[in-house]
């Protein structure tokens, strides 16, 4: 499963980044906003940074306009990838960005028939959104397993991209249930590496170690 992390901020990207492991960034205006910067200038220092695949989510919600804004948005760098909110209008974008080889990562799905028909207007990605629908005592994870059941049963190669992750439990789950990507927070993203036997572990170790320095 490839990780990418759910931020603009670029030092958590950095840092993320540092450790070799992180495929990609997937970004939105409301993320970009709190970074207080330009939207394609932040888009452009995140590609800087990271080589994967970055998000960059349109604003329009009007198919052409929709189309305009991808285009632009896709200009910016190679590792670009639109984001389009699954509505109709957002359908028909994916379909016409796609026939011009632009790749899309269709967000804010809910449902199995959303993701369906996301895969046949030719999306890249598509990102369920497993911690709100969760929040609303529906089962995020059990959607990410029916989407990767009909993608399998027809060979669609849009990946699963589970978004919304509350904590390292939706990552596990999600990577149980086939999801082919999951965005994290940096925070959950952290989170992942914590055990308490490790630090536990390493204690002792050290503990036995600084034995050996003394009888020596």
């Amino acid at each position: 499963m490839r990780i990418f992390i759910d931020s603009a901020n670029l030092e958590e990207i950095r840092t993320a980044a540092s450790y070799g492991i992180v495929d990609g960034v997937t970004t939105n205006p409301s993320l970009i906003a709190k970074e207080g910067h330009d939207h394609h200038d932040q888009i452009r220092a995140i590609c800087g940074i990271l080589d994967g695949d970055i998000s960059a989510e349109v604003v329009a919600t009007e198919v052409d306009a929709m189309v305009a804004e991808g285009r632009e948005l896709a200009k910016i760098h190679d590792s670009v990838v639109v984001k389009i909110p699954l509505i109709r209008d957002g359908i028909k974008a994916v379909s016409r960005l796609t026939a011009e080889g632009i790749r899309t990562n269709v967000t804010l799905c809910f449902s199995a028939m959303q993701a369906l028909l996301a895969a046949k207007a030719g999306a890249y990605l598509i990102s369920p959104f497993i911690g709100r629908l969760d929040d609303i005592s529906h089962d995020g994870i059990a959607l990410i397993q029916e989407i990767v059941e009909i993608y399998d049963n027809y060979g669609y190669p849009t990946q699963v991209l589970a978004a919304s992750a509350r904590g390292p439990l939706h990552v596990k789950q999600a990577a149980l249930a086939g999801a082919h990507v999951s965005t994290l927070p940096y925070k959950v993203f952290d989170q992942l590496f914590n055990h308490p036997l490790t630090d536990i572990g390493l204690e002792k170790f050290l503990a036995d170690y600084r034995k050996t320095l003394v009888a020596v």
